[in-house]
């Protein structure tokens, strides 16, 4: 037995993007399986130099791989989920499907490394979304410096988390208004080109979206279950990257001064520490393609005691789920999980 590794969901742009880390990050498989729907089956997708050809996810054996990381959307991650890690291999899950089961460890390695350990009881580990994992990697440090009791997060989503018909959207729409053709909403409640929409998934009764309160609640599960944490999630019209205006207030005092010292220190974070007008903070485009967190416009807040104000952009697909998913991969490697498979 060699490790092997399989991807499913290989030709959406998540999917596509582990398959480019996994290659770049020399990541010690035998063998990488590009797996998809029968509806994709036969298509191709890079793997570094190499060209995989997609294989039918219903007709593969997955006692032949150790893992399987599965880049798809919650129906597909709950109807195959269960059944692959009970064939003996660990997914690593980057959908909701399994955020908030209380028996599978919701990671971001740069936060809560330990609760991996977790995955043993169901042979599943999930990792959150872009817009989390941003938001909880500035967060652990300066909890672990003077507590974290509060936070308000604005995020401003761009259309990449919904998937390439939902950018190729965007794109249409673009074009259309261009040339007088009047936009027609099919992925948003809205149009989205030129346009911003206050609502990220559906509406519940209490008002919040469900966007809205899954970033509450994984930030908690993930950080401090003590945390009080209010979200507004919009969706602006850009390809890929999360903006996020953060407010946070602490039990104790820790100036803006000392919050980016801490933050300068911290594991994922790049913090851009300069207060001149035009250099002084990231934009969603200038963060695509890169692997960091960026933290920005750190100041004090004087409208609340112990308070913060900041802003934090990353790319959401490559800094997100699909980074997410390979440190996961490569944790469990240290580990040892899969240290049978490399004895041969």
């Amino acid at each position: 037995m060699a490790l092997k590794v399989a991807v499913l969901g290989a030709t959406g742009l998540v999917g596509r993007e582990i398959l480019s880390i996994l290659a770049e990050r020399g990541f010690p498989a035998s063998e990488t399986i590009a797996l998809v729907s029968r509806k994709m089956l036969g298509a191709e997708v890079s793997f570094g130099d190499a060209v995989l050809k997609a294989k039918d996810v219903d007709e593969f054996d997955f006692k032949t791989v150790q893992l399987c990381i599965m880049a798809t959307g919650d129906p597909a991650a709950r109807k195959y989920g269960n059944s692959i890690s009970a064939a003996g291999c660990i997914v690593i899950d980057t959908s909701r499907a399994f955020r908030m089961d209380p028996q599978v460890p919701l990671v971001v390695p740069e936060v809560n490394a330990a609760a991996i350990d977790g995955y043993t009881k169901r042979n599943i580990i999930s990792v959150p979304d872009g817009q989390t994992a941003q938001l909880v990697r500035t967060l652990k440090p300066l909890h672990d410096a003077a507590g974290v009791s509060r936070v308000v997060v604005a995020t401003y989503q761009s259309v990449a988390s919904e998937g390439q018909r939902a950018v190729d959207e965007l794109w249409i729409q673009t074009k259309g208004i261009y040339v007088n053709q009047s936009p027609e909403p099919k992925e948003f409640p809205r149009q989205i080109a030129f346009n911003v929409i206050p609502q990220v998934d559906d509406v519940m009764d209490d008002g919040f979206t469900e966007e809205e309160w899954r970033i509450a609640a994984e930030t908690r599960k993930i950080v401090d279950n003590d945390i009080q944490v209010v979200a507004t999630c919009v969706r602006v019209p850009t390809f890929v990257s999360v903006g996020e205006a953060v407010h946070v207030e602490l039990a104790q005092p820790l100036s803006a001064s000392e919050a980016r010292a801490v933050l300068r220190e911290s594991p994922g974070i790049v913090l851009i520490d300069r207060r001149e007008e035009e250099d002084g903070y990231e934009t969603p485009v200038g963060v695509v393609g890169e692997w960091a967190t960026y933290v920005c416009r750190v100041r004090d807040d004087p409208t609340v005691e112990n308070g913060l104000a900041m802003w934090i952009v990353a790319d959401d697909i490559r800094n997100g789920a699909a980074m997410l998913a390979v440190q996961c991969a490569e944790l469990l490697l240290n580990k040892g999980a899969f240290s049978e498979a490399l004895k041969v």
